[in-house]
């Protein structure tokens, strides 16, 4: 997959992100044809070494309340997903220093043998080593989004970090045969539509495998408690030039973007490919509050998800058994 160079769309004429749409529809249809991926997100801890200006994660957050779940309650929810009929469960948290390494690991060999789920991590940046224990082990995928591919915004929204170490940590992982996903965040304060052009285009030269653009949405205990949210329409059309720039890229409908309701979230598949739902367990998923709503409604995950079957398949959808793997690895064919 190689980013063609492309004009700037998000300056264009409203005829013009009518074409975009159009186009990136007709390529979502042929490289992924009316399939919906569905994916069973397990949010395994609320923990978080960073402190990112925008996230309700950061340890600064002194009002959250924190968990760590176990192996056998991270087991647990896998085996949820499995019974669902989903063929990936994602194990995600915040940068946790309390999580080992070797846990992960045997998790992970134990979810890959047990259930023979596809496994995606999004654990935050760790070593080549650990990184490469959790490949060896089974991991068939790893998300570490950047949220904004400008250097000097991405060192102020996250203080401390450099935008280099997460590019190094997303080279790893290719390096060590992982499908590889990455994402933005529409809306942060800094953005303009030339620099989400840019952001759009960087990440397509990376030649990922998943994309994710979600709209931003501030939490009222970070630092952009009062900046507005990033705008949907915006955020549906960074998705239709992500899908433009990286057609055979699986592009997920994000949690955030589904606050907006079925219909948005409708919307957006016709150039997104995947839905991810928490199927964290109820005691706890309230906790994982990277904004406001997150995992915020009371219907049990399991009924959700099996809700969200008929919703997709009366749109004309299909709901596919298998995980959904890369394109380049064969998974259209």
């Amino acid at each position: 997959m190689k980013a063609a160079k492309t004009p700037i769309f998000f300056s264009s004429s409203a005829s013009a992100k009518t074409d975009l749409w159009q186009e990136s529809c007709a390529l979502r249809k042929q490289y992924w044809g009316c399939q919906v991926f569905l994916r069973g997100i397990v949010e395994i801890s609320n923990h978080c070494r960073q402190n990112c200006l925008y996230c309700g994660l950061r340890r600064g957050n002194r009002r959250l309340r924190r968990y760590r779940m176990d192996g056998a309650a991270i087991f647990d929810a896998a085996k949820a997903v499995k019974r669902v009929g989903f063929g990936t469960v994602v194990l995600q948290s915040g940068e946790d220093s309390g999580l080992s390494a070797e846990a992960v690991a045997e998790l992970v060999e134990r979810i890959k043998r047990d259930l023979g789920l596809a496994v995606t991590l999004s654990l935050g940046e760790w070593d080549r080593a650990t990184y490469a224990l959790w490949r060896r082990s089974g991991a068939d995928r790893y998300l570490l989004k950047l949220e904004t591919m400008e250097e000097m915004q991405y060192a102020r929204l996250r203080p401390g970090r450099r935008l280099s170490e997460r590019l190094n940590a997303l080279m790893h992982l290719r390096d060590l045969g992982y499908e590889v996903g990455s994402g933005l965040i529409t809306g942060l304060p800094e953005e303009t539509e030339e620099s989400l052009d840019r952001g759009l285009e960087g990440l397509a030269s990376l030649e990922l495998d998943m994309l994710s653009v979600s709209p931003f949405i501030p939490h009222p205990e970070t630092p952009l408690k009062g900046h507005p949210p990033g705008d949907v329409t915006t955020n549906l059309y960074a998705m239709a030039l992500g899908r433009k720039l990286m057609p055979e890229a699986h592009i997920p409908v994000t949690s955030a973007l589904g606050l907006q309701g079925d219909a948005v979230r409708l919307a957006a598949l016709e150039v997104a490919d995947v839905l991810m739902l928490s199927l964290t367990p109820p005691e706890v998923r309230g906790d994982y509050a990277i904004y406001p709503g997150k995992n915020g409604d009371l219907e049990d995950p399991q009924e959700r998800a099996a809700r969200f079957r008929p919703i997709l398949e009366a749109a004309g959808f299909t709901v596919p058994s298998s995980a959904g793997g890369a394109w380049r690895l064969g998974a259209g064919s």
